[in-house]
């Protein structure tokens, strides 16, 4: 199986919370976004943007409220709107399909295989948590790849901050979003939601195991 494929699977299940909106078309396939409300354990949600073919959802049966399970990759893109370039992260959909199921399935998986290519930035919260952030290069098919913000916490934090640049790690994690405030001028601010992965596990991949795919 391509590596591309299996070093980045993501696996969301919550409720559409807008509108398909039209984002772009290549070679004649329309693409559309939309959020997907995704419940976390705290009883929050963590608002997912996904990014789905026209062919998926040609059937018109997928609305507002309607509980869903996407499959797919995590990807990233940059944009440029209003003389301000930023990074746009997105469940890319191989799939999707209403959801009535009521187990306890996990609605917020993650599998990333990549390199790190920035420094690691480890610091302490005021109230003593540890937490590292990490910048992710995830490979993708046609010589592209896919650039993940990662916040890894405690026992994670503190083996994260030691990675290097062009480290091969293997993440295991969710999509999670989070608001925040940014200041236009004095006297004006908006808000903005970011996108990160908020890691449960991760491997450093070894000479060993750069060769395959456990996944």
């Amino acid at each position: 199986m391509d590596n591309n494929i299996t070093n980045n699977q993501a696996a969301i299940i919550g409720n559409i919370a807008d509108e398909f909106q039209f984002n772009h078309e290549i070679y004649g396939e329309k693409f559309y976004t939309c959020t997907v409300r995704v419940p976390r354990l705290s009883g929050t949600d963590d608002n997912v943007r996904i990014m789905v073919s026209e062919r998926l959802i040609m059937d018109g049966e997928y609305n507002v409220g309607d509980r869903v399970e996407v499959t797919g990759q995590f990807r990233s893109y940059n944009s440029y709107e209003n003389g301000d370039n930023r990074l746009v992260l997105t469940v890319f959909a191989k799939d999707i399909e209403h959801y009535e199921e009521s187990d306890s399935k996990n609605p917020n998986t993650l599998y990333l295989n990549g390199f790190i290519c920035k420094p690691p930035v480890y610091r302490t919260t005021p109230f003593g948590r540890e937490i590292t952030d990490l910048l992710l290069a995830v490979n993708r098919s046609y010589n592209k790849s896919d650039y993940i913000p990662i916040i890894a916490w405690g026992r994670n934090a503190r083996f994260a901050k030691n990675l290097n640049v062009g480290d091969n790690v293997k993440i295991w994690g969710r999509i999670q979003s989070r608001t925040y405030q940014k200041r236009i001028d004095d006297d004006t601010t908006i808000e903005k939601t970011a996108y990160e992965v908020s890691v449960n596990r991760m491997e450093l991949v070894t000479g060993e195991d750069a060769d395959g795919e456990d996944e």
